[in-house]
């Protein structure tokens, strides 16, 4: 019987671990097929507190498993939690097909962006094309730089907002034409100089001349047909994200886009199970926040533990 589970090895539960192994709770980390998540995919982190000079993600997330290690968490590197059951007041999970039983248990599978699913995206991927502004708009590859942001949701047009620091132009392609954002965002977003929609069209293509960056997009228009090209060094694609809760469905409350709903703190409905990360968060989505969450769902779980001992 394990005191801590933690699923998941991002940001959150790589903290979550650090925190109840500094408690002697000997935490285990089952990392899923992505260990480090997806800011492993990013190749300089540079709003992470403490790194002035900026971090590689996936050296970040070394360093956070290193120094969870350091105080006695245990890792299952590449495991998947392939099922969980929460019922009669146990916690169950079977990992890579051998069933084990945990106190509690701390839930921090992430959740992935949504992908326009074209070849030349997965190809050009950190090479132009990204999905987070936030994370990587500042690059000085973007700087001054006609850019794209694909999407028609609050998200895009926030990203479509920050990226106006550092773009000569944002283009905001949408397939509609309107915008699917809440009002206030909207007029701010069609009212800001440096942003120009693309109304009706998708993304059919990005473009590159060398397949190492990006130079522009190929469009079609959704109501004619007719295509078009137009040039930018950065794509940003924000179409929404999906969190990785498939195999919580029906045993812990989820919302309606399929994200955790934490009942009180980083608790869940089900007692000894919490949630971190962008696996119930939808609003922040970043590194550090994803880490604070972590800390407080290990918290919480002490204390869980220590009211079982009492």
């Amino acid at each position: 019987m394990e005191n801590v589970v933690i699923i998941g090895s991002g940001c959150a539960g790589w903290t979550a671990a650090l925190y109840t192994a500094r408690a002697n709770l000997a935490p285990l980390v089952i990392t899923g097929t992505m260990p480090g998540g997806l800011l492993t995919t990013t190749t300089i982190v540079e709003n992470f507190p403490g790194f002035p000079e900026g971090i590689d993600g996936f050296e970040l997330m070394t360093r956070m498993q290193q120094q969870a290690e350091k105080f006695g968490t245990r890792v299952q590197m590449g495991s998947t939690v392939e099922a969980v059951d929460f019922a009669d007041g146990k916690i169950s999970l079977t990992v890579d097909g051998v069933s084990m039983e945990t106190k509690t248990l701390i839930i921090a599978t992430g959740s992935g962006h949504r992908h326009l699913g074209l070849e030349s995206e997965h190809l050009l991927e950190n090479k132009g094309v990204t999905f987070c502004a936030t994370c990587d708009g500042a690059f000085p590859r973007f700087r001054n730089q006609p850019l794209v942001v694909v999407g028609g949701g609050d998200t895009a047009c926030e990203e479509a907002n920050f990226l106006t620091r550092f773009g000569s132009i944002v283009y905001l392609v949408h397939r509609r034409d309107s915008l699917r954002a809440s009002k206030v965002m909207a007029d701010r977003t069609l009212a800001n100089p440096k942003i120009k929609p693309i109304w009706n069209s998708v993304v059919t293509e990005v473009l590159d001349v060398s397949k190492d960056t990006v130079t522009g997009v190929r469009l079609k228009n959704t109501e004619t047909g007719e295509e078009s090209t137009l040039d930018c060094t950065g794509v940003f694609v924000a179409i929404g994200h999906l969190p990785n809760t498939e195999i919580f469905k029906g045993k812990v409350d989820l919302d309606a886009a399929g994200y955790i709903k934490p009942v009180k703190g980083a608790a869940t409905n089900v007692p000894g199970v919490f949630v971190a990360g962008d696996v119930a968060d939808q609003v922040y989505r970043q590194a550090i926040t994803a880490a604070g969450m972590g800390c407080a769902a290990a918290i919480e779980a002490e204390r869980y533990l220590a009211a079982m001992d009492s």
